[in-house]
């Protein structure tokens, strides 16, 4: 055969895109664990959505492309009065989720926030579950929101285990659109070839850039990308479901395909060197393993490497506070990936800026003993300059330790480490939080707290009775479970 020409023998379905479809479609959700997490992370996330509903650079994001349009059998967005086509309700609903950086947290190769799949779930099973009341049948439940929330996480953390898409500068938002459109497709009553389709144009989006998440660019568009991820997902979904073809060899096509593209180094003539090309690799098959693992954001609205650095600035601030003045230097003992995180000086540009920066997080608790959404404002920061002058005086180093700990399977710490120095020589004790508050490990801890995280949440958009009337439903995980989407929806809007 000619070499000028291509053997055009259309293959299978990648093995990743057939295995994601299968789990979806035949593992069933048994573990009681997961469950009870999956109902925690419910009402975590739809709390983290409603206290962003405070702040008007958020707000302007929502409601319909068209102003004035109306949709029959609307999909609502939790705490507004909004009732939109699910496509705009899923970019909504991942938008008020993600937009504090509050909602829960997937640390390993790659990092992510599971619970952001949530925007496109709610959005169809809304919908679905309205259409179905109007032809005369049964609603969806939320056991069926709870079981998908568990497949989301799990697809979109195994693949995270051992693949890191930052080291090839990509956003870990790409997870979000390959495990929502998967999950939504099978909602929809996707068949096998319809959700492996969806899925490989999910695949096919490629990735955005994770320029707007490091210095010196990062913005609020890390606030929305989840939404729009998942959004899209809704609507590759929807293509699927109306016949759109696949694309079977989407990741391993040679020079087009994924792996080639973008997971893999290039030389200067864009050739693929057997040395520099890419693949993913999994250590575990597809189960429950990532429910019940996720990290909770209870304590603060921060980016969750320096969670335990926050918590540590707040056990050393009774010590610190009336000698800020007096510091010589702060010492943050930390792990490598919140260096290349969120590890920067000089200027801070923006309220995005300065919750993506160890420094400011770390700043804000040792001068006035909490950390929370408001302190990342323009108008706090420019009002305490103790906050850069502490930032100034910080010096990060890694212990190699708690980078190893950080990818560990039995313990994926997330450690960090302060302790202050005075110009008089004197000195704090040093004060080590290995695993924050929303651990695993500290479950028993956390979730008391996270309930009471959720209460305030619910304080901020609804009356007390109604505020009574969700969260006695959010605790009971049989009534939950049997309950309508719809119903459960109704609970949550704004007349």
């Amino acid at each position: 055969m000619s070499n000028n020409v291509d053997l055009n023998n259309r293959p299978d379905y990648d093995q990743v895109i057939q295995d994601i479809a299968d789990y979806v479609l035949n593992f069933k959700v048994e573990s009681q664990e997961a469950l009870d997490t999956a109902r925690n992370c419910l009402m975590d996330t739809l709390g983290c959505g409603l206290l962003a509903l405070r702040f008007p650079e958020c707000t302007k994001h929502l409601g319909p492309i068209v102003q004035g349009t109306v949709v029959p059998n609307g999909a609502r967005v939790p705490g507004t009065s909004l009732s939109l086509d699910p496509v705009k309700a899923a970019w909504d609903i991942g938008c008020i989720i993600r937009w504090l950086d509050y909602n829960d947290t997937w640390l390993a190769a790659e990092w992510g926030h599971p619970s952001d799949n949530l925007g496109g779930i709610l959005a169809v099973a809304d919908h679905l579950s309205q259409v179905r009341l109007s032809n005369g049948e049964s609603p969806m439940t939320m056991r069926e929101v709870l079981e998908a929330m568990v497949m989301a996480h799990e697809i979109q953390g195994v693949i995270a285990l051992e693949n890191s898409f930052n080291r090839v500068g990509l956003c870990h938002v790409l997870l979000v659109r390959v495990a929502s459109v998967a999950v939504v497709t099978k909602m929809m009553g996707g068949d096998r070839e319809q959700i492996m389709a969806a899925i490989s144009q999910a695949w096919v989006d490629g990735s955005a850039l994770r320029t707007y998440r490091h210095a010196p660019n990062a913005g609020s568009r890390k606030s929305w990308a989840a939404g729009d991820a998942t959004s899209r997902a809704v609507r590759l979904a929807d293509m699927s479901m109306r016949g759109e073809m696949g694309i079977p060899g989407v990741l391993t096509a040679e020079q087009w395909g994924f792996y080639d593209v973008s997971f893999s180094k290039t030389n200067k003539d864009q050739a693929i060197k057997p040395d520099d090309k890419r693949e993913f690799s999994f250590s575990q098959d597809y189960g429950t393993y990532v429910m019940e693992n996720v990290l909770f954001k209870i304590s603060f609205p921060a980016e969750f490497h320096a969670q335990t650095a926050a918590e540590a600035a707040v056990t050393l601030h009774p010590l610190v506070k009336d000698r800020l003045a007096d510091i010589d230097k702060i010492v943050i003992r930390t792990h490598e990936s919140a260096i290349r995180i969120i590890s920067k000086s000089g200027p801070l540009a923006n309220a995005a800026d300065r919750d993506h920066c160890l420094q400011y997080m770390a700043a804000v608790p040792l001068a006035f003993g909490n950390l929370t959404a408001e302190h990342y404002e323009d108008d706090f920061h420019a009002a305490n300059p103790i906050i850069d002058e502490l930032r100034n005086k910080m010096e990060i180093v890694e212990d190699k330790r708690f980078t190893a700990e950080y990818l560990e399977a039995d313990k994926r710490s997330i450690a960090n480490a302060i302790q202050v120095f005075f110009k008089d020589g004197s000195s704090t004790e040093e004060v080590v939080v290995e695993y924050p508050v929303g651990h695993r490990r500290r479950r028993e801890e956390g979730i008391p707290l996270l309930e009471q995280k959720f209460k305030n949440n619910l304080a901020t958009r609804f009356p007390n009775r109604q505020c009574q009337q969700i969260f006695s439903l959010c605790k009971d995980q049989a009534a939950l479970e049997s309950t309508a989407v719809n119903r459960f929806m109704d609970l949550f809007v704004i007349a």
